[in-house]
């Protein structure tokens, strides 16, 4: 799987995506763009970055140059239903 240049080569975009939870707690993944896949766990995050080619001694869970979290950062994993 390859993944893009690193963000310092590209502005500071960011490079890859963690959605908001699904309701089965799921969030999917993305590399700019390219489905990685569903993680359940700040742990599956960093798998799919090893198995897309990053150097996990640069990536952390938090990792906010390189990982945008949306809907809650990485100790987030159950949907937000909106209710009181």
């Amino acid at each position: 799987m390859n993944c893009p240049p690193h963000p310092e080569q590209r502005g500071n975009a960011h490079r890859i995506t963690v959605h908001p939870p699904d309701a089965q707690g799921g969030r999917r993944v993305r590399a700019n763009g390219t489905s990685l896949s569903r993680a359940y766990a700040p742990a599956d995050v960093l798998e799919f970055l090893r198995r897309a080619g990053l150097d996990l001694d640069d990536v952390t869970a938090s990792g906010a140059h390189i990982i945008e979290w949306r809907g809650g950062g990485p100790s987030v994993w159950t949907p937000n239903t909106g209710g009181a």
